[in-house]
């Protein structure tokens, strides 16, 4: 059994056998080994057939040592295998499944000191890979001048590209890719599986991307922003290779990128608090408690202010101690959320953070502020990624909770520290996506979740682009444990329809998670439980569609409530959303009819 599982040492590949590692359920192997150039590669087979062929390991260091070939056969392997659960602080499912099967195999350079070590995990949800050097001689300090990751496919596949973490996606061939795009990257093996490359753990690292790998066929290859400097030893960021025959189960399957992050740190959570927010885009007094008594009366949690409250964001010179804009009396705001329960969130811009982040925590904290919304990171480098870090470490000793902008993405760090609540990096509802860019997000940039999508339930291009059922849709499709459902929205300009019960009763954590269909940027029905109420969010793109939701996920004895959202051109409303009530039970099926940028969102609650 540990012979087929671990290492099958009558497998070969290249000068020496291959050190192997199987998925629990057999499905994905993942091996390496040293070529007859004395290279590291590695390849990943799916189900007896090969995903991934034999591609190139390693990285460059500045001073021109290659730690990509040289080696030897392996020096020691170690053998590893977890199987178990977790809790997590908030997210996706109440607990989260964390097996695996797993090998440290380390190789001898042939000339010059020094040893690499590949760990390598197994999941059934993927295969996951990072470098570990514990010394080079007598040197403590490297630097990485790049990284030389390959990834090569048994054919020119389909990439779900994206050049940039908020830009709009485009299908097209490896061949045809630009010169680098965003992770998670999702390709589609015309006739096989999907795959995703990923990152996990990138924390003090610079940031990877892919790109074409030059002089191969059908090939990427990593790409990080930029040199790395590093006290050995040294844990390089995970690479994940998720494969799948659907691309929901890629979806479902988004927790991998959790498992490979370290466990929470933080011994108290209990300040941690999801909810939804709504953003007040007066900068007054008057539209703060405006915003205050909204959330109460529609069951959000809290009131963000945005840019401006303390002058220019991008003026150096702006005060984020202070609050400079006229007509804002913030303290005064901060009293009357705190008396009817509601939070406050402040959205400071990176230059002020940069500055004088150990001034404004506790000074924030004085004031009595939830979380901050930090504002156009500086992002990619290992500079501000390790800084950023940081300063989500140090918050989370202030207890203040973190949304991050623009455009990073998240490697399941959260884990670690649950106070780091969302992250922007994807193209929300201010660039005015059209469904097929949402179902585009939903199975590539969500592999990464949370993502802060910035709602804008009532702006006028909604009509333009998408539709308000669609909108409640999205809010269940997309996870963010802040989810701001008003970004534009002023309550007092509000019509406040009948439809806002659905966003007043919405969870922003589930306890299951299940992606019933879909496809990439065409459709998607995703359900999501929250304590014995489940939630449906139905989303299409392109041409009109009618799908039956099957209701087969519900408890097989019981009778349940439905509220069925859906677009309605008849309704004498605003957002022209129409609701339908009935009893279901596990047997019965909804039908989701929906226009070519429509939704359907459904609400399904015990009744006995």
């Amino acid at each position: 059994m540990i012979g087929r599982l671990f290492c099958c040492l009558g497998f070969f590949v290249g000068s020496c056998p291959a050190v192997e590692v199987v998925s629990p359920n057999g499905d994905l192997r993942l091996d390496v080994s040293v070529n007859d150039a004395g290279a590291l590669v590695y390849h990943v087979d799916w189900k007896g057939k090969p995903v991934i062929v034999p591609s190139g390991m390693g990285f460059m260091l500045a001073d021109g040592e290659d730690w990509s070939a040289g080696f030897d056969a392996e020096v020691e392997r170690s053998i590893t295998q977890t199987i178990g659960s977790w809790k997590p602080v908030w997210g996706e499912r109440e607990r989260i499944l964390d097996t695996y099967h797993g090998v440290t195999v380390r190789f001898g350079k042939r000339v010059g000191a020094g040893e690499l070590a590949v760990e390598m995990r197994a999941y059934n949800e993927g295969v996951a890979f990072r470098y570990v050097l514990d010394s080079v001689g007598s040197r403590t300090r490297l630097k990485i001048e790049r990284e030389q990751t390959e990834f090569r496919m048994v054919a020119d596949h389909d990439v779900w590209a994206v050049t940039s973490a908020q830009g709009k996606y485009s299908k097209v061939k490896m061949s045809a890719m630009p010169s680098t795009v965003e992770r998670p990257c999702v390709l589609e093996a015309g006739g096989g599986p999907l795959i995703a490359i990923a990152e996990a753990a990138l924390v003090d690292y610079s940031r990877m991307r892919l790109g074409p790998l030059a002089d191969a066929q059908h090939a990427l290859v990593s790409k990080l922003h930029g040199p790395v400097e590093v006290e050995l030893p040294l844990k390089t960021p995970w690479r994940v290779i998720m494969i799948a025959g659907q691309a929901g189960e890629l979806l479902e399957n988004n927790h991998l990128l959790l498992n490979l992050n370290e466990p929470s740190k933080l011994e108290k959570t209990d300040w941690i608090k999801p909810g939804k927010v709504i953003r007040d885009v007066s900068l007054s007094t008057e539209g703060g408690m405006a915003c205050v008594d909204f959330a109460v009366d529609y069951g959000l949690q809290y009131v963000e202010f945005d840019a401006g409250w303390y002058g220019n964001e991008r003026d150096e010179d702006s005060d984020a101690t202070t609050v400079s804009k006229r007509g804002l009396d913030l303290p005064k705001v901060i009293a009357h959320a705190k008396e009817r329960g509601i939070g406050v969130l402040l959205y400071v811009n990176r230059r002020h953070l940069e500055r004088d982040l150990d001034a404004l925590l506790p000074l924030y904290k004085s004031w009595g502020i939830a979380g901050l919304k930090f504002g156009f990171v500086q992002h990619g480098s290992q500079k501000w990624t390790r800084w950023m870090h940081e300063a989500i470490v140090k918050a989370a000793e202030y207890e203040l909770m973190v949304d991050v902008h623009d455009e990073y993405r998240m490697t399941g760090w959260q884990r670690t520290y649950p106070n780091f609540m969302t992250a922007e990096g994807i193209g929300g509802d201010e660039t005015r996506p059209s469904n097929v860019q949402a179902l585009a997000n939903l199975f590539t940039r969500m592999i990464a979740a949370p993502a802060d999508h910035t709602f804008c339930y009532y702006n006028r291009y909604v009509d333009e682009t998408t539709s308000h059922a669609a909108q409640l849709a999205k809010m269940v499709c997309f996870v963010s444990p802040w989810q701001f459902v008003f970004w534009y929205d002023r309550p007092q300009r509000m019509e406040r329809g009948p439809e806002l019960g659905f966003i007043k009763d919405l969870p922003t954590t589930w306890n299951e998670t299940r992606v019933l269909r879909g496809e990439i940027g065409k459709f998607a029905v995703v359900a999501r439980r929250h304590g014995n109420d489940w939630f449906v969010g139905c989303l299409n793109a392109g041409q009109a569609r009618t799908l039956d939701v099957s209701l087969d996920f519900l408890p097989s004895t019981g009778v349940f409530a439905a509220e069925i959202y859906r677009d309605d051109p008849e309704m004498d409303t605003v957002a022209k959303v129409s609701i339908e009530k009935r009893e279901v039970t596990s047997n019965d099926s909804l039908s989701a009819g929906m226009s070519g940028q429509g939704g359907v969102a459904i609400r399904i609650t015990p009744i006995r």
